[in-house]
């Protein structure tokens, strides 16, 4: 199935631009200029991307982005930012909002393709195995939902993925790198800083009964998922 990207922009040609390389290169492409306008094309059949400028009419890429991923049925979908910033801060603060990587303007069709194209491999449903289970914790990849007891604990899809990754590699010590390169994939454009964000977002996530214990920093080596 070719995926479907929402593309909100409010330049014209930036928007023109982005849907005809999109398109060039296999996707679906709807496309909105303002806020109201990009939460009326949030509806079924859901975009299995958003392309997000920072700023637009009506609202910004940070307010819609944190409305995503309230929302139960757009929460898992993968977000890009595009920005003319790029200062740290703005990243930082656009990742705990919920998106999953950013783009600064000016840039390239081929890097634009080749991080749409990253951030859906790393957004796509994990292999299908059994419900694990660590002190009461429990997530299962068929469903893709982390429950404790009857409790769902929502999070974002790359949360989902880190989890998923620390509680099937238990009480190994793994570097911002190796976690970049398991969770995010090989030549994938991001920072290592980016790893501090989704660990504190999803310590946030699982501390409703303490499981935030479990995720230990270790001091000069990166962290560790450990039950001890």
């Amino acid at each position: 199935m070719t995926a479907r990207i929402l593309i909100v922009e409010d330049e014209l040609a930036i928007r023109d631009m982005l849907t005809f390389v999109l398109e060039q290169h296999g996707f679906n492409t709807i496309a909105a200029e303002d806020y109201d306008s990009a939460l009326a094309k949030l509806s079924e059949p859901y975009p299995d991307l958003v392309l997000l400028d920072w700023m637009f009419p009506g609202g910004s890429g940070i307010q819609l982005a944190k409305r995503l991923r309230q929302d139960e049925f757009t929460r898992q979908i993968p977000i890009i930012m595009l920005t003319a910033r790029g200062e740290e801060e703005d990243k930082v603060r656009g990742l705990e909002v919920g998106a999953d990587d950013f783009i600064t303007k000016p840039f390239s069709p081929k890097e634009l393709v080749a991080r749409i194209k990253a951030v859906m491999r790393r957004s796509a449903p994990t292999c299908l195995e059994d419900t694990i289970d660590v002190q009461g914790l429990q997530l299962d990849p068929v469903s893709h939902r982390v429950t404790v007891g009857e409790e769902v604990i929502e999070m974002g899809p790359t949360e989902f993925r880190l989890l998923h990754f620390f509680m099937t590699h238990l009480e190994r010590v793994y570097s911002r790198e190796q976690l970049l390169d398991n969770v995010w994939g090989t030549n994938v454009y991001v920072e290592d800083r980016t790893v501090d964000v989704h660990i504190r977002r999803l310590r946030k996530a699982i501390q409703l009964e303490g499981h935030d214990r479990l995720i230990q920093t270790v001091r000069g080596a990166g962290y560790r998922f450990s039950a001890r």
